[in-house]
């Protein structure tokens, strides 16, 4: 009876042990993830906007798919969009990101903020964009905060007006942005210096 007991004491010890070396193991590998998903390594900014998952009834039951809508910037004045589908939420993700590093376009920036107040439109979506003081920070919120922080943009006021739609509204911004003017090539086109304009 005792040699029983000492077995399954050296047994819960040995099990104990391991446990501890699994749980060890398994922090070790949560701390290396963490490590490969550091921002600061990456040379974009990732955001993920609006994941969406959609059903379709087949003879065998359910099939779902996944729809993601991304935001990549480099934090210092590019952003771009991605829409991904698939039918795994990783891969539509990548997918997103992967279109989002094709469409990058500039965003300028003064001071932290855009250079003149501008309004942006997608169908029945409208989002006004205003500079703002330093210190003001990002006055928006889902798709507009996402491309402000990936931009790089520090201090924006910012009101969407009509549908809320998350994908009009992202897109109704980029119109925005397309429509801010280039300091560089207005200063050129009136032939007077850079810093007079831009300041």
């Amino acid at each position: 009876m005792s040699d029983v007991q000492e077995r399954h004491e050296e047994e819960h010890a040995a099990g104990g042990r391991g446990g501890q070396a699994r749980s060890e193991g398994r922090g070790r590998r949560d701390r290396d993830r963490g490590r490969d998903r550091d921002p600061a390594d990456k040379e974009f900014v990732e955001k993920l906007v609006k994941l969406n998952r959609t059903a379709k009834v087949v003879k065998g039951g359910r099939r779902f798919s996944f729809s993601a809508l991304t935001v990549v910037g480099d934090r210092k004045g590019k952003v771009g969009f991605g829409f991904g589908k698939a039918n795994d939420v990783s891969e539509a993700i990548r997918k997103s990101i992967d279109k989002a590093k094709r469409n990058l376009i500039e965003l300028p920036i003064k001071n932290g903020t855009i250079p003149h107040e501008v309004n942006g439109f997608f169908k029945a979506s409208q989002v006004l964009l205003k500079p703002a003081c330093s210190g003001t920070g990002i006055i928006a919120g889902g798709a507009v905060r996402a491309i402000m922080e990936a931009g790089g943009i520090t201090d924006v006021l910012s009101k969407s007006i009509g549908a809320s739609s998350q994908y009009n509204v992202l897109k109704a911004t980029f119109d925005g942005i397309g429509r801010l003017m280039n300091a560089k090539q207005i200063a050129a086109n009136r032939g007077k210096p850079f810093k007079d304009l831009w300041g």
